[in-house]
């Protein structure tokens, strides 16, 4: 089998990063190389060619994922009323029965807090996972909002909605943080 071009190669470590976000946030971090490259649709060994470890491979995921929710909160307007309307789409999208079922494109702050917190894929993975709490709460945040209790309420009230799926409880954690978040005071 001959070489693949810098551009294939490229693309590969792409496809491995993205598809290791997903199975991340959806099983979390103890997927195997081998789970994570067949899902990608490359051998075991490519993995090697790309990455100098899991450790690596997580660390890189972890930065992936919070450019992706960086992304996506970005880009609405950024203060006033424009603000407030962006926090509030936010949190409609956040607790939601859709997003409590597909963690595997949900936010990597619930998904991956837990194997952070356990092993934490390097110091490098804790990091980036710390700058991207810190930002996401800032988003959060507001003149009047405390962007921490903000985000604590969201990411409480998904993992709870997660582990009750399927009971009413799990419907009623979410309305209950939403009506916290969102009713005046």
């Amino acid at each position: 089998m001959g070489r693949v071009s810098q551009a294939q190669a490229e693309e590969n470590r792409r496809r491995v990063v993205e598809t290791a976000s997903r199975l991340f946030r959806e099983r979390g971090t103890q997927v195997s190389v081998a789970d994570v490259m067949a899902a990608a649709g490359l051998t075991h060994g490519a993995f090697y060619k790309q990455f100098a470890s899991k450790e690596a491979l997580v660390d890189e995921v972890t930065a992936y994922a919070f450019a992706e929710l960086a992304q996506r909160h970005s880009a609405g307007p950024g203060q006033g009323e424009g603000q407030r309307a962006a926090q509030q789409s936010l949190i409609d999208t956040y607790l939601s029965v859709e997003h409590r079922d597909d963690p595997a494109d949900g936010c990597p702050v619930a998904a991956l807090a837990t194997d952070i917190a356990r092993d934490g894929g390097g110091h490098e993975a804790r990091r980036v996972y710390a700058e991207g709490v810190a930002e996401f709460a800032d988003f959060l945040g507001g003149p009047d909002q405390d962007g921490i209790l903000r985000l604590c309420t969201l990411f409480g009230a998904l993992v709870l909605s997660r582990a009750t799926k399927g009971f009413p409880l799990s419907e009623e954690i979410l309305a209950a943080a939403h009506a916290a978040l969102t009713e005046p005071g």
